[in-house]
């Protein structure tokens, strides 16, 4: 068993001097990381040369300066290792912050390393680049959160710290070169219960073994993870993000990282957790806002139907429906001479770029392979023309008519806007692969005057992304963090899949959780329409965060919402964290849960917001908004932004309304449910849904 040291008040059996010498040792952390700061605050970027070289270099600079910021509530580092074979000097190495190329533990073996490092958030070192901290991303980290005594690692003593907002109050060691069994942490415990109020936090004082397999997974490699409530499946792409950061900067500085949730509060949410990582250069966007903020109003089953994967096909002919046939030649006229292109090399030529390219690249093309037949023409004549001409000749006036002619120039928005006002030509762009009746659904009801009065919808979106990547390739990013993918359409995984088409993904999500009429059945299939069929699928099914009695009986709603998923399980027991109510007030409720620590969300039927706020109107609280994460104590959720946020204690209001107010209602419920880590309180007058009768 570990001999456990538990000091929150620092208790008379604790070994102070033990204690103090740790405290000594962050504060001498502390005071390097001020230094390496101030240096970084120091350094000048005049000596780049030209202007533009001095502005990129003080970008990078003010980076490392802002990378740098001590955060005094954060531990600075959480674990220690007593490495086998006593102390050594310290690997230069191993403590740099970051490597363009992946590093295995294996590269280390014969590294010289201290026989003591201290992990933390981030690589601390001092005036002599001595490492004081060692970052958790490192390859000698690893060991911290997977030795065991079956496999030491060559670790001795792991110890864990207890903090009380920043000041180091107690440490937990763990012998794992005895062998035997070591028991469950109270360190790890009492920190992953730990109330909060505000932002999601980071975990790397906490990650699991399974977790961190997953967070240090390989750049190259897509993975999918099916992760159950309070598995803590966002934290870890958010953290396999700041891992891969950490391992390829270089590359990854070149090529980008985005990390894409449902709404702008989840966003909120999640925001202070990379910076706290010291990865502040991440762009962090919803699907919306990647592909545009459409808001207008749909039926959800056309909204399904402009989803589905089969548009991709559509819409590749609707584009190319615009092109036709070239009926006459082009006549270039210099001087006397006249240069002529019979009306059949246009069509030779307008064959050969016909599907073989991007529709702007290929017209562009088109008027550059007529220039050149001109120009063929002249050096027959014996002329010798440049390069020059060949370009005044491409933008000249019969050339430019006719490829405007035969290739016309063209938005996403006009071809869109033709595909769902012309029953024709969406006739002619479907083909067999859609019905009639599903062409009758997605004809516009009432056609707008034109392409630029349309009011596009989210679907939508994602069909003109299609569109505009057919006629001009999207970037593709390095690395792409997607969250609640299961929600995703097959349309917008195609949009997500064309920004990592030449790297890598982490899709996170719940099949169990899939709200929406296009929610998908299998992680499978969403891997195959991001266009990353190699991509591996695993499972968190071991929650550390919701108490088990809730998560119970939240799980008797999967039957009905997703029968092929197993069960969740969860590490807390949580005896006494649920209560459900018949008639109860929802002001005593949230009375209640103002008297404990921690946050405090009242989940309520999207259209009881304004009911629930004014019998609230005697507390203290706010109501969350789609666009932004409030930071009150006491919010008012509405049920349809519940999804991926977590709150210390959570009244749910009336089940049987957020059931009724959606096709897949109970799986909101299931959503709504999962999002308390301490207590759960149910309050209804109708009555519950069967499947959660008591």
């Amino acid at each position: 068993m570990p001999a456990h040291q538990l000091a929150p008040d620092i208790p008379p059996d604790l070994p102070t001097d033990v204690l103090a010498a740790e405290q000594a040792h962050l504060a001498e952390s502390r005071a390097a990381l001020k230094a390496m700061r101030a240096h970084a605050q120091s350094l000048s970027a005049d000596a780049a040369g030209d202007w533009v070289s001095q502005q990129i270099l003080q970008s990078l600079l003010d980076q490392r300066v802002a990378a740098l910021a001590d955060h005094p509530d954060t531990p600075l580092f959480f674990g220690r290792l007593d490495r086998a074979g006593g102390e050594r000097r310290s690997s230069r190495r191993e403590s740099d912050e970051g490597a363009d190329e992946e590093r295995s533990d294996s590269d280390h073996e014969h590294d010289d390393l201290p026989g003591t490092i201290y992990v933390g958030r981030r690589h601390v070192h001092d005036g002599t680049s001595r490492a004081l901290v060692i970052d958790w991303r490192a390859p000698v980290s690893r060991a911290f959160y997977q030795a065991s005594p079956g496999d030491p690692m060559g670790v001795v003593r792991r110890r864990r710290f207890g903090y009380h907002g920043g000041a180091l109050t107690a440490f937990e060691d763990e012998p794992l070169a005895e062998g035997g069994e070591i028991g469950p942490s109270k360190i790890l415990t009492e920190e992953i219960e730990r109330p909060r109020t505000g932002p999601m936090r980071d975990i790397v004082a906490t990650i699991q073994p399974d977790q961190d397999e997953i967070v240090r997974s390989t750049l190259g490699q897509t993975v999918c993870v099916q992760g159950a409530p309070g598995t803590g499946k966002t934290a870890v792409g958010l953290h396999r993000a700041a891992y891969l950061l950490f391992t390829h900067r270089e590359r990854l500085a070149r090529s980008g990282v985005m990390i894409v949730g449902p709404n702008r509060a989840f966003l909120s949410y999640i925001s202070s957790v990379l910076p706290a990582l010291g990865e502040i250069k991440v762009d962090q966007t919803t699907v919306a806002g990647l592909l545009g903020e459409h808001a207008t109003p749909e039926d959800p089953m056309v909204a399904a139907m402009k989803g589905d994967a089969r548009m991709a096909a559509v819409l590749e002919r609707a584009l190319w429906l615009h092109i036709v046939k070239p009926e006459e030649g082009v006549v270039y006229t210099q001087g006397a001479h006249r240069f002529r292109v019979a009306d059949y090399e246009v069509r030779e030529i307008v064959a050969s770029l016909r599907g073989t390219t991007r529709y702007n690249p290929g017209r562009a093309a088109l008027a550059q392979r007529l220039a050149h037949m001109v120009l063929v023409r002249m050096e027959q004549r014996g002329d010798s023309p440049d390069d020059r001409v060949q370009d005044a000749v491409a933008r000249s006036k019969p050339v430019k008519q006719l490829v405007d002619a035969v290739w016309p120039k063209l938005t996403p928005e006009q071809v869109l806007y033709r595909l769902l006002s012309d029953p024709e030509f969406l006739a002619k762009a479907a083909k067999s692969d859609l019905s009639p009746e599903e062409q009758e659904t997605l004809l516009w009801r009432k056609p707008y005057r034109g392409w630029k009065s349309a009011k596009w919808t989210a679907a939508d979106a994602a069909l003109l992304d299609e569109l505009r990547d057919l006629m001009e390739r999207t970037q593709s990013l390095g690395h792409l963090v997607v969250d609640e993918a299961q929600d995703l359409s097959e349309m917008q995984l195609r949009a997500l899949g064309r920004r990592c088409r030449n790297g890598s993904a982490t899709v996170l999500g719940d099949l169990a959780q899939g709200t929406t009429p296009w929610s998908t059945r299998s992680w499978e299939s969403v891997l195959k329409h991001l266009g990353q069929d190699e991509g591996e699928v695993t499972e968190l099914t071991l929650g550390f965060r919701v108490p088990r009695e809730v998560l119970d009986f939240a799980a008797r709603l999967l039957p009905s919402i997703a029968p092929d998923l197993a069960a969740p399980q969860s590490l807390r027991p949580g005896l006494g964290s649920l209560t459900v109510r018949g008639g109860g007030s929802v002001a005593e409720a949230a009375g209640e849960a103002l008297t404990k620590e921690g946050s405090i969300g009242v989940i309520v039927p999207d259209a009881a917001v304004e009911e629930v706020s004014k019998a609230l109107a005697g507390l203290p609280h706010a109501v969350l908004d789609p666009d932004s994460a409030e930071e009150h104590r006491l919010l008012i959720v509405p049920a349809t932004l519940a999804k991926g946020l977590e709150y210390d204690h959570v009244v749910v209001v009336e089940p049987a309304d957020i059931v009724a107010a959606e096709p897949r209602g109970l799986a909101r419920l299931y959503v709504v449910l999962t999002r308390a880590v301490t207590s759960l309180t149910v309050l209804h007058d109708k009555a519950l849904p069967p499947q959660l009768a008591l």
